[in-house]
């Protein structure tokens, strides 16, 4: 079904792949009369390509890009906007986005989601930028709609920012990188690694494009085969995916940990392009006649199987058929993940769903950038045709990804068939996909085409006793599993037809909705601040030494930018940075807020001028023992915060927040084997904080112990290989040394680490 290559491998005249090994030469002069020169076939990738014409450093292997367009929603265009603001933003100097998708209803804190969405407006007027009013579009779709086109890059600040298959090289990163397109800056980063997925075959009846990109997560996440690299989607069974089918692989992308994706185009991107009136925006993108790659995914599309990922991550994948063949197996699998992240908190248990060999689901969601897309609402209305969902436990909801595609489904009948069968159609939003809508019952499953099915994303909270989970499935299966009663059935089982749809983009409706100020700033403009609207708080610079105080360790293997500031109730607080970081950690360890918060008071009375001595008898202890060999650690040149460590934190969103929150609690750093992403620690960094790695094994500190980081702002200037640091033993008065290392930092990073954080750079 799907095969990883040991090595690099060649792309010949965009159809055959060779591997890179002894006979790569012989095979590849056959075919093409040259040997090949694989430093030339390395820059004939389309990723090279677009890459190097938005690079601005002039160097291939240090990139700093610029990029056409930048897009965003409320729950970070908010954050984004004061963030510029503060550092001297006049207008958006290219076109940005302001999507209201994600708080789109008012369910906590009163009139705050609407005063951010009055707020986006306002900058869209001011600043010279396009307002999308809630309700009209979720991010991703918007953007392929009326932004995407061939050759172009866009940055976002939702890690879902996935448009390859349009032509266009996508990014989600944190607020802080778009924040510096705004300000004329670039994005750095050093030349990724290429990998091909090669795709032959063609996808058999009741496969759609969940399955297909289920089944490349399995396979490629947990080795970290393309992390932080480029997918470049090729091979002649991309000819056979029809241009929704493509984008909806292309969106999940994200969950392999790459940095972002590329695929072919041909006629059926042209066709995407001229109905939504942007043919100018299309040209015919291939690899070269021999293009080189770090790796290749080779993928059979006809072998591939209707799939589930169960709880708690897209790569926990089977095939339904294997799920439904040996469920107990796997339901006690999926049991034993929740222990894992879930402890003694609650009891996870799913082995009552199994009844009679038969495993019932409780609800159905088909929604967002992934699932919302037009065929595949048409794909599941032709399973639901003349069906029931019944009048049990199951529920089925369904989200148009778009007011234009929600218009369609009603010309052409597929809302009718869906809402006959008693589900709801509702209107774009992407609630379903972090915990803000049809957040399930207690201990309910629910089978999803959405992005993600961490642990509490479907909205349940285990600190108040409460735990659901979500399986992600594609749209088809969850419609065949909705005719056949909420039992969890592989679309394979449908025997009907599939009909053929035509679409239809209705440009009129954008036209009478959406606010584009065609990219031309009315700085006479006001910004409409609410109440809840705050400014960022002061962020120290980086002291020449720092004492850290350890206020959580996380041995999860994994740790996502969900556990670390949780979704769902707190989006309508990511305006309010003080308000928002009462809630970090809250799901994984409620206990870290107030220990970071104490630690975060000593640092206010040390930047206030009191002494060491006049604090707690904690931090006496610990200046005791520090004193004893770095005499010369003073309040006037050493910093009190707090750090976290996690084995490897990161994983999914790039919500800035889950190192802001960090930040403004007073923390310093993070200590980590590994991050999971590159986005999580560039957010680190443009937040000040120090990503510090240390080796794998046993901790040199644990929960609790301070440590002592002497000649800290010496070590980021000279750009040490590695950084000496102490745990303080107050127990003993003695100071116990371990070494930790930064990673690779441009000389940037640098500068925004020891200024304390973005903000504090771009002010210089």
């Amino acid at each position: 079904m799907i095969r990883l290559t040991d090595g690099g491998a060649y792309l010949v005249n965009g159809t055959e792949l060779v591997e890179d090994n002894a006979e790569a030469s012989a095979k590849i002069t056959s075919l093409t009369g040259n040997a090949p020169d694989k430093e030339s076939a390395k820059r004939s990738t389309m990723a090279y390509s677009i890459l190097e014409k938005h690079n601005t450093s002039g160097n291939m292997e240090n990139l700093k890009i610029k990029y056409d367009s930048l897009a965003s929603h409320d729950i970070t265009f908010v954050g984004i906007i004061q963030t510029a603001r503060a550092s001297g933003l006049e207008k958006f100097p290219i076109p940005y986005v302001l999507t209201n998708c994600h708080n789109s209803l008012c369910a906590v804190g009163g009139t705050i989601n609407e005063d951010d969405h009055v707020f986006g407006l306002s900058a869209a007027r001011k600043y010279g930028g396009i307002y999308v009013p809630p309700h009209q579009a979720v991010i991703h779709q918007f953007e392929r709609e009326m932004m995407a086109g061939c050759g172009k890059m866009i940055l976002g600040s939702d890690s879902h920012t996935r448009y390859g298959a349009l032509g266009t090289m996508a990014m989600g990163e944190g607020g802080p990188e778009l924040v510096k397109q705004l300000l004329g800056q670039t994005y750095d980063v050093a030349m990724p690694g290429i990998v091909a997925i090669y795709l032959t075959g063609s996808p058999r009846k009741g496969v759609g494009p969940q399955d297909v990109a289920i089944a490349i997560i399995g396979a490629v996440f947990k080795n970290g085969y393309v992390k932080n690299k480029v997918m470049e989607f090729v091979g002649p069974g991309v000819a056979n995916l029809s241009e929704d089918f493509r984008i909806g692989v292309d969106v999940m992308t994200t969950e392999t940990t790459c940095l972002s994706s590329i695929w072919v185009t041909d006629d059926k991107t042209k066709e995407f392009l001229e109905i939504h009136g942007r043919g100018e925006d299309y040209y015919k993108m291939d690899p070269g006649a021999v293009a080189f790659y770090d790796g290749a995914v080779i993928v059979d599309l006809s072998e591939i199987k209707p799939m589930i990922a169960m709880p708690f991550h897209p790569s926990n994948a089977f095939t339904i058929d294997e799920f439904n063949a040996n469920p107990e197996d796997i339901i006690h699998e999926a049991e034993e993940r929740a222990k894992v992240s879930f402890g003694d908190k609650v009891e996870f248990e799913l082995m009552s769903k199994l009844k009679n060999g038969k495993f019932y689901v409780d609800q159905g969601i088909i929604a967002g950038c992934a699932g919302g897309g037009f065929e595949n609402i048409c794909a599941a209305a032709d399973i639901l045709k003349g069906a029931s969902i019944g009048d049990g436990e199951f529920t089925l909801s369904v989200y148009p990804a778009s007011m234009p595609v929600y218009m369609e489904i009603i010309k052409n009948g597929c809302a009718a068939t869906i809402l006959e069968t008693g589900a709801i159609l509702k209107t774009a939003f992407c609630g379903p996909c972090f915990g803000a809508g049809d957040t399930p019952s207690n201990n309910a499953f629910s089978i999803r085409h959405s992005t993600r099915n961490f642990p509490n994303r479907e909205g349940s909270k285990v600190q108040n006793g409460q735990v659901a989970s979500v399986a992600l499935m594609d749209a088809r299966s969850i419609a065949a599993t909705a005719a056949n009663g909420g039992v969890l059935t592989s679309a394979e089982n449908f025997e009907g037809g599939f009909n053929k749809y035509t679409y239809h983009f209705d440009a009129g409706i954008y036209q009478k909705r959406v606010f584009n100020s065609g990219n031309k700033p009315a700085p006479e403009e006001k910004l409409i601040l609410g109440p809840n609207i705050k400014d960022w708080p002061k962020m120290p610079a980086l002291q020449d030494n720092l004492i850290l105080k350890v206020v959580s360790e996380i041995h999860d293997p994994v740790t996502t930018t969900d556990e670390l500031i949780p979704s769902g109730e707190t989006s309508s607080y990511r305006s309010n940075p003080l308000g928002l970081a009462e809630f970090a950690l809250s799901r994984k360890d409620p206990e870290y807020v107030g220990r970071a918060k104490e630690v975060r008071t000593q640092e206010e009375k040390r930047e206030a001028g009191t002494s060491f001595a006049d604090m707690t008898d904690e931090i006496k202890s610990v200046i005791a023992a520090v004193n004893k060999n770095f005499p010369d650690a003073k309040e006037d040149n050493t910093g009190i915060g707090s750090t976290i460590f996690a084995v490897k934190p990161g994983d999914g969103s790039a919500r800035e927040q889950a190192a802001s929150c960090q930040r403004v609690l007073g923390g310093w750093a993070n200590i980590a084997n590994e991050y999971a992403t590159k986005r999580y620690r560039s957010n680190l960094i443009n937040w000040g904080m120090l990503p510090f790695i240390i080796p794998e094994g046993e901790l040199p500190f644990k929960n609790l112990d301070y440590l002592f980081v002497p000649g800290i702002k010496q070590a980021v200037i000279d750009k040490a290989d590695s950084v000496k640091a102490y745990m303080v033993d107050t127990a003993s008065g003695e100071l116990k040394e371990f070494t930790m290392t930064l990673g690779s930092l441009t000389d940037e990073e640098r500068q925004i680490i020891l200024k304390g954080c973005l903000i504090n750079f771009n002010r210089r």
